[in-house]
This record gives structure tokens, C-alpha cells and sequence, in this order.
């Protein structure tokens, strides 16, 4: 009698394991909230990680980088997403940042647009209103047209810290996303905006600053001046759960970085 049971429970055992897939993680999910400009990045490394894990479903909610940070402080998901350095209050509030990747803002114009290079002073001058006019610094007559970020934006934030305009750019226009940006400099001749170098189009030109285009190499290396990191939230003292810590560390894995480099930006590690 025992060994019928015996049988009856290994075969019902390897019952289970056919149906669920024994060997690989099974289920589970990782949601994660933020940065528009990390859409690319994040969404390639969600991708790789539902590939090799059956069952498993990754979120990424593109609301921008004070609205992920808000996020994973409140609960709402599990991993938030960065494209600036955290404050320090947010560090007081139990917050965790860790670099994930570097990436540069392109300064993005009209392919129309005869300028071909500015310097970090002539860009502020332009985005504090000093020069208006495309003809002030070599292009043609015409009205320069400001396009940014909104309040909350990571890539506004870097933006405006390395140029120096932190609270005084004379926007014309706040967007709330990346694809925003470029699509209204794309479809505007005297516009000018910026965004990330890994999510240009064709559709519009980046200039190379004080005469250092913006490419993997010079964000690397650090000669192109406006670059920030993509960082990855987490609240600092309560621990993930099993499917999304493992997206976390695969994330900083060695078969991570091609994906990371695909994505056209710069691995940390």
C-alpha cells in the first residue's frame, strides 16, 4: 500500500511538473513607473527578462521621473525609474538610487536648420531668452521656438543643471514625453528642444556641443558635456519581491550590457 502511494505521489508530482515547467522561473511580475526616456532601455531589458523567465510579466508605466520616484515611495510599483541623480530629500525618504546607464541630451533642431554646433553658453543664452533670433548665431532670421520638458522631467533636470538655467528657460512649449519633443521639433523649422540621445529620430538633427557630437563613445568618455544617469529606484529598506528582484540584478548582469549598449546608451558597470 505505501508504495502504491509512494507511486501515486511521485506521478502526480511529475504530473505537476510537466504542466508548469520545471527548471525556469514560473509567473510572477515586475512593474515598474517612470522616465519616458528610459522607455528604450527598459523596455529591451523587460523583454530579455520575459523571454527567459515563462510566466513572467514586466510593466513599464512612462510617467516621468518625479512621478516613478513618487511611485515606488507610495507602492505602487515595484522598481522606479530615474533620469536624474535623487535628491537628497528623497534619499531622506527612504529611497535608493543605483545607476543603471549613462545617457546624453541631445540638443535636437529642425533638419532645416542650418546650425550644426553650439556651446553650453550660447545654448543657455538661447533658453533664458538672451537670443531669439536663429540669425544671432549664424542660422537663419527667424524666431527661435523653445520646446522642454515639463516640471517633473528627469531629462529637464539634467537639461537645465548643466546649462545653468535651472527656473529661468523661457519655454514655449512644456512637454510631458521624449516622443513629444521631438515630434514638434520635427515638424517646426525655427523649433529647438532636447531629449535623450537614445530615443533621436531621423526626423530631427542633433548638434554637436562646443564641437562634441553626442555619440556612445564621447558619453563615455565624458567629452560631451550634457549627459545624465538612468537610474533605478528602490525603496531602501523593504526588500523586492522574488520576481522583481531578479529583474534587478539582471539588470546589472554581464548579459545585460549588449542590450543596455543596443539601446544606444552607456552601462555603469
Amino acid at each position: 500500500m505505501k508504495k502504491k502511494i509512494l507511486s501515486i505521489v511521485t506521478a502526480t508530482l511529475m504530473l505537476a511538473c510537466v504542466l508548469t515547467g520545471c527548471g525556469g522561473k514560473e509567473g510572477g511580475t515586475v512593474a515598474t513607473d517612470g522616465s519616458t526616456s528610459m522607455e528604450k532601455v527598459i523596455g529591451a531589458l523587460g523583454e530579455a527578462f520575459e523571454g527567459e523567465n515563462d510566466g513572467v510579466t514586466f510593466t513599464y508605466n512612462p510617467t516621468g521621473s518625479g512621478t516613478g520616484i513618487t511611485a515606488v515611495a507610495e507602492g505602487r510599483c515595484d522598481i522606479g525609474l530615474s533620469s536624474r541623480a535623487l535628491k537628497d530629500e528623497e534619499v531622506q525618504k527612504g529611497l535608493t538610487g543605483t545607476i543603471l546607464a549613462y545617457d546624453g541630451i541631445a540638443v535636437i533642431v529642425n533638419p532645416e536648420n542650418p546650425i550644426a554646433d553650439l556651446d553650453v553658453e550660447t545654448i543657455a543664452k538661447i533658453y533664458t531668452g538672451e537670443i531669439t533670433n536663429w540669425s544671432e548665431v549664424g542660422g537663419n532670421d527667424g524666431e527661435i521656438v523653445l520646446i522642454g520638458r515639463e516640471a517633473n522631467s528627469g531629462t529637464r533636470d539634467g537639461f537645465e543643471s548643466i546649462t545653468g538655467t535651472e527656473d529661468v528657460c523661457k519655454y514655449r512649449q512644456e512637454l510631458t514625453s521624449t516622443g513629444d519633443v521631438i515630434t514638434t521639433v520635427a515638424n517646426n523649422p525655427n523649433a529647438i528642444g532636447y531629449a535623450s540621445v537614445a530615443s533621436v529620430k531621423d526626423t530631427v538633427k542633433a548638434i554637436s556641443v562646443n564641437g562634441v557630437a553626442p555619440t556612445d563613445e564621447t558619453i563615455k568618455d565624458g567629452t560631451y558635456q550634457i549627459q545624465r544617469p538612468f537610474v533605478l529606484v528602490t525603496k531602501t529598506d523593504a526588500e523586492l519581491s522574488e520576481t522583481a528582484q531578479e529583474f534587478y540584478d539582471f539588470c546589472f548582469s554581464e548579459d545585460a550590457k549588449s542590450i543596455i549598449e543596443s539601446a544606444g546608451v552607456v552601462p555603469a558597470n
